[in-house]
């Protein structure tokens, strides 16, 4: 998957947008939430050879300040998903270690703060192939 990155500068109409390096603008948006799809179509128009569909298209406020802000949230957006998905791998093995060593359910819910259900449903899943 390929990727690019957009600086989006504010207008009277909206925003503009234009591709990281370059200096023209590449094409123009209302809102920024549209401002994905425009970049593809855009991408699709001056090289129609590639599927531009799949690309990352990462957009950044002109405001250095701001534009800094936006990474250091995405980052730690980015983070805090790797992190909770440790922790569930980590919560599914412990369930799993915790059983095999004949702890209770209840017991095993007791212990991660979690329901006996979803201890059921981490056994079921960890004897899943």
């Amino acid at each position: 998957m390929s990727a690019v990155t957009v600086v989006a500068t504010r207008w009277t109409q909206g925003w503009e947008l234009t591709l990281a390096g370059e200096e023209d603008v590449a094409t123009q948006v209302r809102t920024l939430d549209k401002a994905r799809q425009q970049i593809v179509d855009y991408l699709d128009t001056v090289d129609p050879e590639v599927d531009h569909a799949e690309w990352e298209v990462t957009v950044i406020p002109a405001d250095e300040i701001d534009a800094q802000k936006v990474r250091a949230v995405r980052e730690g957006t980015t983070a805090a998903a790797r992190a909770q998905e440790e922790a569930a791998r980590a919560t599914r093995d412990l369930v799993a270690d915790l059983d095999r060593k004949k702890y209770k359910s209840a017991d095993i819910a007791g212990l991660l703060s979690i329901s006996r259900g979803r201890v059921s449903q981490l056994l079921t899943e960890s004897r899943t192939p």
